[in-house]
């Protein structure tokens, strides 16, 4: 039982120290609902997010309709990526995309057009 015991103590403090240094780094990982419809969208979307400084990683999902990212909290926040995608024309969850954004998108990504969600 206390070899077990043992065991438990060194897994959990090796677990904690892995979070700790993940915190202490100032990584933040979160999903953002942007609206878009296709592969030419997710660049768009992903290249205007690693345009903010701190972005270590952006990934959009047309079926999720979601845009995971990864940043350094020091460096970026999450109003800042928002705004960042909305300037090229997408919708994110608070930002909507101006109107003279949007226009400049191609006929095939006009979300608010009613275009479905398609490959290309």
């Amino acid at each position: 039982m206390s070899i077990l015991s043992l065991v438990a103590v060194i897994s959990l403090s090796s677990c904690s120290s892995s979070q700790t240094a993940t915190a202490s780094a100032g990584m933040t990982t979160e999903s953002i609902k942007v609206t878009g419809v296709c592969g030419m969208c997710k660049r768009r979307i992903e290249t205007a997010v690693y345009g903010v400084s701190g972005v270590k990683s952006a990934a959009w999902s047309a079926e999720k309709q979601s845009l995971t990212v990864a940043y350094d909290a020091k460096k970026a926040t999450n109003e800042a990526i928002q705004k960042r995608v909305a300037a090229a024309g997408h919708d994110t969850e608070k930002i909507k995309a101006d109107d003279k954004a949007y226009g400049n998108l191609p006929g095939c990504c006009k979300y608010r057009d009613g275009v479905e969600v398609h490959e290309n």
